[in-house]
């Protein structure tokens, strides 16, 4: 029977005493101690960005109508966007962009109360974010950019002329990528004078702040096992399409955050 690198590792784990054990888990303690204090200098630094003023006044469709990325803030001063991968004519959004959205209703309360507002924003119709929306369950907002040039002008969207020279500027660099809409995380400060700031963008991986779920499965032991799947996400399923009682197996097809619209 065929198993996995990371079942096949696990069948032949070392097993130890518990002298053993503590011994080489305190030795992970101070490694895990030095990620820890990195990722609160790396923190710091960011905070420590320059910012840019937002010249141009972008607006949206909510379900409360037009609204502009000023008022997207709804009274706080500091604004989350969620790039969501769902472009125009997509059926749903991407599995991907799904798995970090179904986050986003547990933290959104705690967030209100560190004055931090956070949405989700796509280039598809407000019909169809509605549509999707409601079938999966969620309660956070989401606003379309369909007629707007905010996903270019972050680089989440890429037009067909750009994807057409077999290259696209995503995530601070030139590079290949399969699809016409990219995931990212924005964010954004508001001043007392209602001056908007762009103040950070992530890309690629650095998405994975939202992925809580990724932070308890790297504790396990078998952890993201993702070793034999064309791409790092290819087991991802939207909440409402895994099998029951069944380990997700990487898709054939669809499933990956550039198959969404499939």
């Amino acid at each position: 029977m065929n198993t996995t690198i990371a079942e096949a590792h696990i069948a032949n784990h070392p097993v130890v005493s518990s002298d053993r054990w503590l011994k080489e888990r305190k030795a992970l303690l101070a490694r895990e101690k030095e990620l820890t204090h990195l990722h609160d200098q790396i923190a710091r630094e960011r905070r420590a960005l320059p910012w840019e003023r937002v010249e141009k006044d972008y607006v949206f469709d909510t379900p409360e109508g037009r609204r502009t990325l000023s008022d997207l803030f709804e009274g706080r001063r500091q604004l989350l966007v969620q790039h969501f991968m769902f472009g125009p004519g997509w059926e749903q959004g991407c599995p991907s962009c799904s798995f970090m959205a179904d986050h986003t209703d547990g933290m959104n309360v705690h967030l209100a109360h560190r004055d931090i507002t956070l949405i989700a924003i796509s280039r598809a119709p407000l019909a169809d974010i509605e549509r999707f929306r409601q079938r999966m369950g969620w309660q956070f907002k989401w606003a379309s950019s369909y007629d707007s040039d905010f996903n270019h002008d972050f680089n989440v969207s890429f037009t067909p002329e750009e994807m057409a020279k077999g290259e696209v500027y995503y995530n601070y660099g030139m590079q290949s990528f399969p699809a016409e809409e990219a995931p990212g995380i924005s964010v954004f400060y508001k001043d007392d004078a209602g001056e908007v700031f762009h103040t950070y963008s992530t890309f690629g991986r650095g998405v994975e702040v939202m992925l809580g779920a990724y932070k308890m499965i790297d504790l396990t032991p078998k952890g993201r096992d993702e070793n034999d799947v064309p791409h790092k996400m290819a087991w991802v399923r939207h909440h409402d399409r895994y099998e029951a009682g069944a380990i997700a197996k990487p898709a054939s097809v669809a499933g990956s955050c550039c198959d969404g619209h499939v």
